[in-house]
């Protein structure tokens, strides 16, 4: 039983179940649905459940979940439970609906193996540094896509409306113009639907979005992300300076001190 245990506490052995079980999914997707695979695949989230157990049983529920990357662990097992269903439901009609359905969960175990990434912790922490000091830029932006998807369905539905026929449509195609795709297709289709002049001041209607929108918006969201994601190695070089520049100080200040002595002698 001890034995058990540690291997369910061993963090490579838990690496070598993820990486196992991930193979055995990605065969699995290229087979028919119904093939032996399916019985052996529920066996890895019967493990990963008990390694949660495990864990839980040896440093107290408030212990285990109070780490981030439990938190994290625990999520996913969650998340991949119902994908046992095809223990007792694969032979049933019920798969061609909710349990076929289901079995997409066991996927999410996969997402297990960032923990033991090189550096995991400092990549996270650096995406949520990101995130909080972008997060105004990209609410401002959505607000942007938002009003000119409003603007555009208004615009444009009876001439395109597979693009602008209703703001969730408008706002698909704005999103889809802002990522530089589609950038051209769009405007020559309501061009060619379109007198010349209602169609060339379309063009220059999507042209002026794309640079606003496509190219300057995108271009500063991103620009602000990433300087987030490396401002922490730039805290840590600046703090080595601070160091350094402090013990030449002191250095300097015990120089002088040696020569005021010196010379008093």
């Amino acid at each position: 039983m001890n034995n058990l245990r540690r291997f369910f506490l061993n963090d490579y052995f838990i690496l070598y179940l993820i990486v196992a079980n991930a193979i055995l999914i990605f065969i699995q997707e290229f087979e028919s649905s119904g093939n032996v695979l399916d019985y052996f695949e529920p066996v890895f989230t019967l493990l990963f459940i008990v390694e949660m157990s495990v864990k839980i049983n040896n440093k107290g529920f408030a212990k285990y979940i109070s780490d981030g990357w439990n938190r994290f662990d625990f999520i996913l097992i969650i998340i991949s439970v119902p994908s046992l269903a095809v223990i007792f439901y694969n032979d049933s009609p019920l798969q061609l609906n909710i349990f076929l359905t289901l079995r997409v969960f066991r996927v999410f175990k996969f997402f297990r193996l960032i923990r033991f990434f090189p550096d995991a912790n400092s990549l996270v922490s650096s995406v949520q540094r990101a995130l909080k000091a972008s997060y105004i830029v990209i609410f401002g932006f959505f607000v942007l896509v938002f009003i000119v998807s409003l603007v555009s369905c208004s615009l444009f539905k009876k001439i395109a409306p597979e693009y602008f026929g209703n703001p969730l449509e408008s706002f698909y195609s704005i999103f889809r113009l802002f990522s530089v795709e589609g950038w051209y297709e769009i405007p020559d289709l309501i061009a060619s639907r379109s007198e010349p002049m209602i169609g060339f001041l379309s063009k220059l209607y999507f042209v002026f979005l794309l640079l606003c929108g496509g190219i300057i918006g995108l271009s500063l969201v991103n620009s602000i992300f990433v300087d987030a994601m490396v401002s922490d190695n730039n805290d840590e070089l600046q703090k080595e300076i601070s160091n350094l520049s402090y013990k030449i100080d002191t250095l300097a200040k015990r120089i002088d001190e040696l020569n005021k002595t010196i010379n008093i002698k």
